[in-house]
């Protein structure tokens, strides 16, 4: 008898899951209650594997051997209920695709902010050091389509909360935490110790041959780190204190200290600029060294590397205001570390669904280096009870033109015009690409 295996959620997860799962044998069956795109239904027609979509069968899912959830897809969910009502395991695309991984080796990395840049450049380190690599997870393939498709000796993984809470042997060579801030609490029933402990879940299975990355400086860690029996070994990275193993910053030098070698490097010649991504940078270079790779080749990728769309992407200088863009801000720390790395007056566009967003964490950088605030979004009552009383300047707008014209009206020679909305994307954006892109077509249009 094949084991009948059931893939809730046809995105890049579901897809790859399924392409694995029908690859490796199973009797597959994918369903999403919403409309399938048609690149995917068509990997699905040609691949013969079973589907439906617009709704949830519940006779076609409850006879499943395991199910397969989509992360976007809560606990709180009828049909996650029933399944879990009937004793069928669920578990994560992450989890199937690492089943088959073979003898290949995994980076891990998790964390509130800096995750996508951090993943993306140890992969570019890893792959300047002459290793056949892949990267995976949220950005990039899905790890089930990279295993079932292009096998490599090398995952580089971006991981979130949701993949991590359905988890069973999933175990990293190297897992990277890069910081925990309060972000997706309506998924944690509010309260942010779900959601640490979902984040420490990426050591959850690691032995003491393996190495677990984490920011010493980040507060939460800190002070949580010790209630988690974390078996493997730990390789912090810090600004405040001289290592003896790890990555520290002193005197604007990276110090990279690994098993008995140690490598020197200066930030001015880092390719990310800000402290954020210094951390980003310590934390991939150690991830990096751990597998292996060359210090010569760390410091040749650190140089080389070209920032992320959507991250802090500079899209245009108009009349001397520039544009930049930074739709991946999808809560309130990305958007603090944005108006941190500053140096100009900004005109900041803010908003879109809120996740539980606690506002007064920006209060003292909006104070100091806002000019005014164009909100983008159906909802912008917290963010005008939040700055009202410290920006003079405050306008609602529900589209990206005029958002982008109102904040150029606002905006004067020597401004910069930041899109960081610290709010995910849903309200009036397929997600926080189309966010992106609809910007930079408004600014390119002015």
């Amino acid at each position: 008898m094949k084991k009948r295996f059931v893939i809730l959620g046809a995105g890049e997860s579901g897809i790859g899951a399924a392409l694995l799962a029908i690859q490796k044998g199973y009797d597959v069956f994918v369903s999403d209650g919403g409309e399938i795109k048609d690149n995917y239904k068509m990997e699905l027609k040609a691949g013969h594997i079973d589907f439906e979509e617009r709704q949830h069968t519940a006779e076609k899912i409850l006879n499943a051997d395991e199910v397969m959830k989509s992360p976007g897809i809560p606990e709180k969910n009828e049909l996650v209920k029933q399944i879990r009502a009937k004793g069928i395991p669920i578990i994560s695309e992450i989890e199937f695709a690492y089943r088959y991984k073979g003898n290949s080796r995994i980076i891990a990395i998790t964390g509130s902010n800096g995750k996508t840049t951090t993943t993306a450049l140890t992969y570019h380190i890893c792959k300047t050091g002459g290793a056949d690599c892949a990267m995976v997870g949220n950005v990039g393939y899905s790890f089930a389509k990279q295993v079932a498709e292009d096998p490599k000796p090398l995952y580089v993984a971006e991981i979130s909360s949701f993949q991590l809470d359905d988890i069973k042997t999933f175990r990293p060579d190297v897992a990277v935490l890069t910081n925990i801030t309060e972000d997706h609490l309506d998924r944690y029933e509010y309260k942010i110790e779900n959601y640490i402990s979902s984040k420490y879940r990426i050591a959850l299975n690691q032995q003491p041959e393996d190495v677990f990355i984490y920011n010493m400086d980040d507060e939460t860690t800190v002070k949580t780190i010790s209630n988690y029996s974390i078996k493997s070994t730990l390789a912090p990275i810090t600004m405040s204190k001289q290592l003896p193993q790890g990555a520290y910053l002193l005197n604007a030098k990276m110090h990279l200290k690994w098993k008995n070698e140690e490598m020197q490097m200066s930030i001015e010649d880092f390719a990310l600029k800000g402290k954020h991504n210094h951390y980003n940078s310590m934390a991939a270079s150690l991830a990096a060294t751990a597998v292996d790779i060359r210090k010569d080749k760390i410091r040749e990728a650190l140089q080389t590397f070209e920032t992320l769309e959507h991250r802090m992407e500079t899209v245009a200088t108009i009349k001397n205001v520039e544009f930049i863009n930074d739709s991946k801000a999808t809560n309130v720390n990305s958007t603090w570390y944005a108006l941190e790395s500053m140096e100009k007056p900004v005109i900041l566009i803010l908003g879109g669904v809120d996740k539980g967003n606690d506002y007064s964490l920006l209060k003292e950088l909006v104070r100091e280096k806002v000019r005014a605030i164009v909100c983008m979004g159906t909802d912008s009552r917290k963010i005008y009870e939040a700055f009202s009383d410290i920006v003079p300047l405050m306008v609602n707008t529900d589209n990206a033109k005029d958002a982008v014209q109102s904040a150029f009206h606002f905006a004067s020679k020597g401004d910069v015009v930041l899109l960081s909305p610290a709010c995910a994307s849903f309200d009036l954006f397929k997600n926080y690409e189309d966010r992106g892109n609809q910007f930079k077509r408004a600014v390119k249009e002015l």
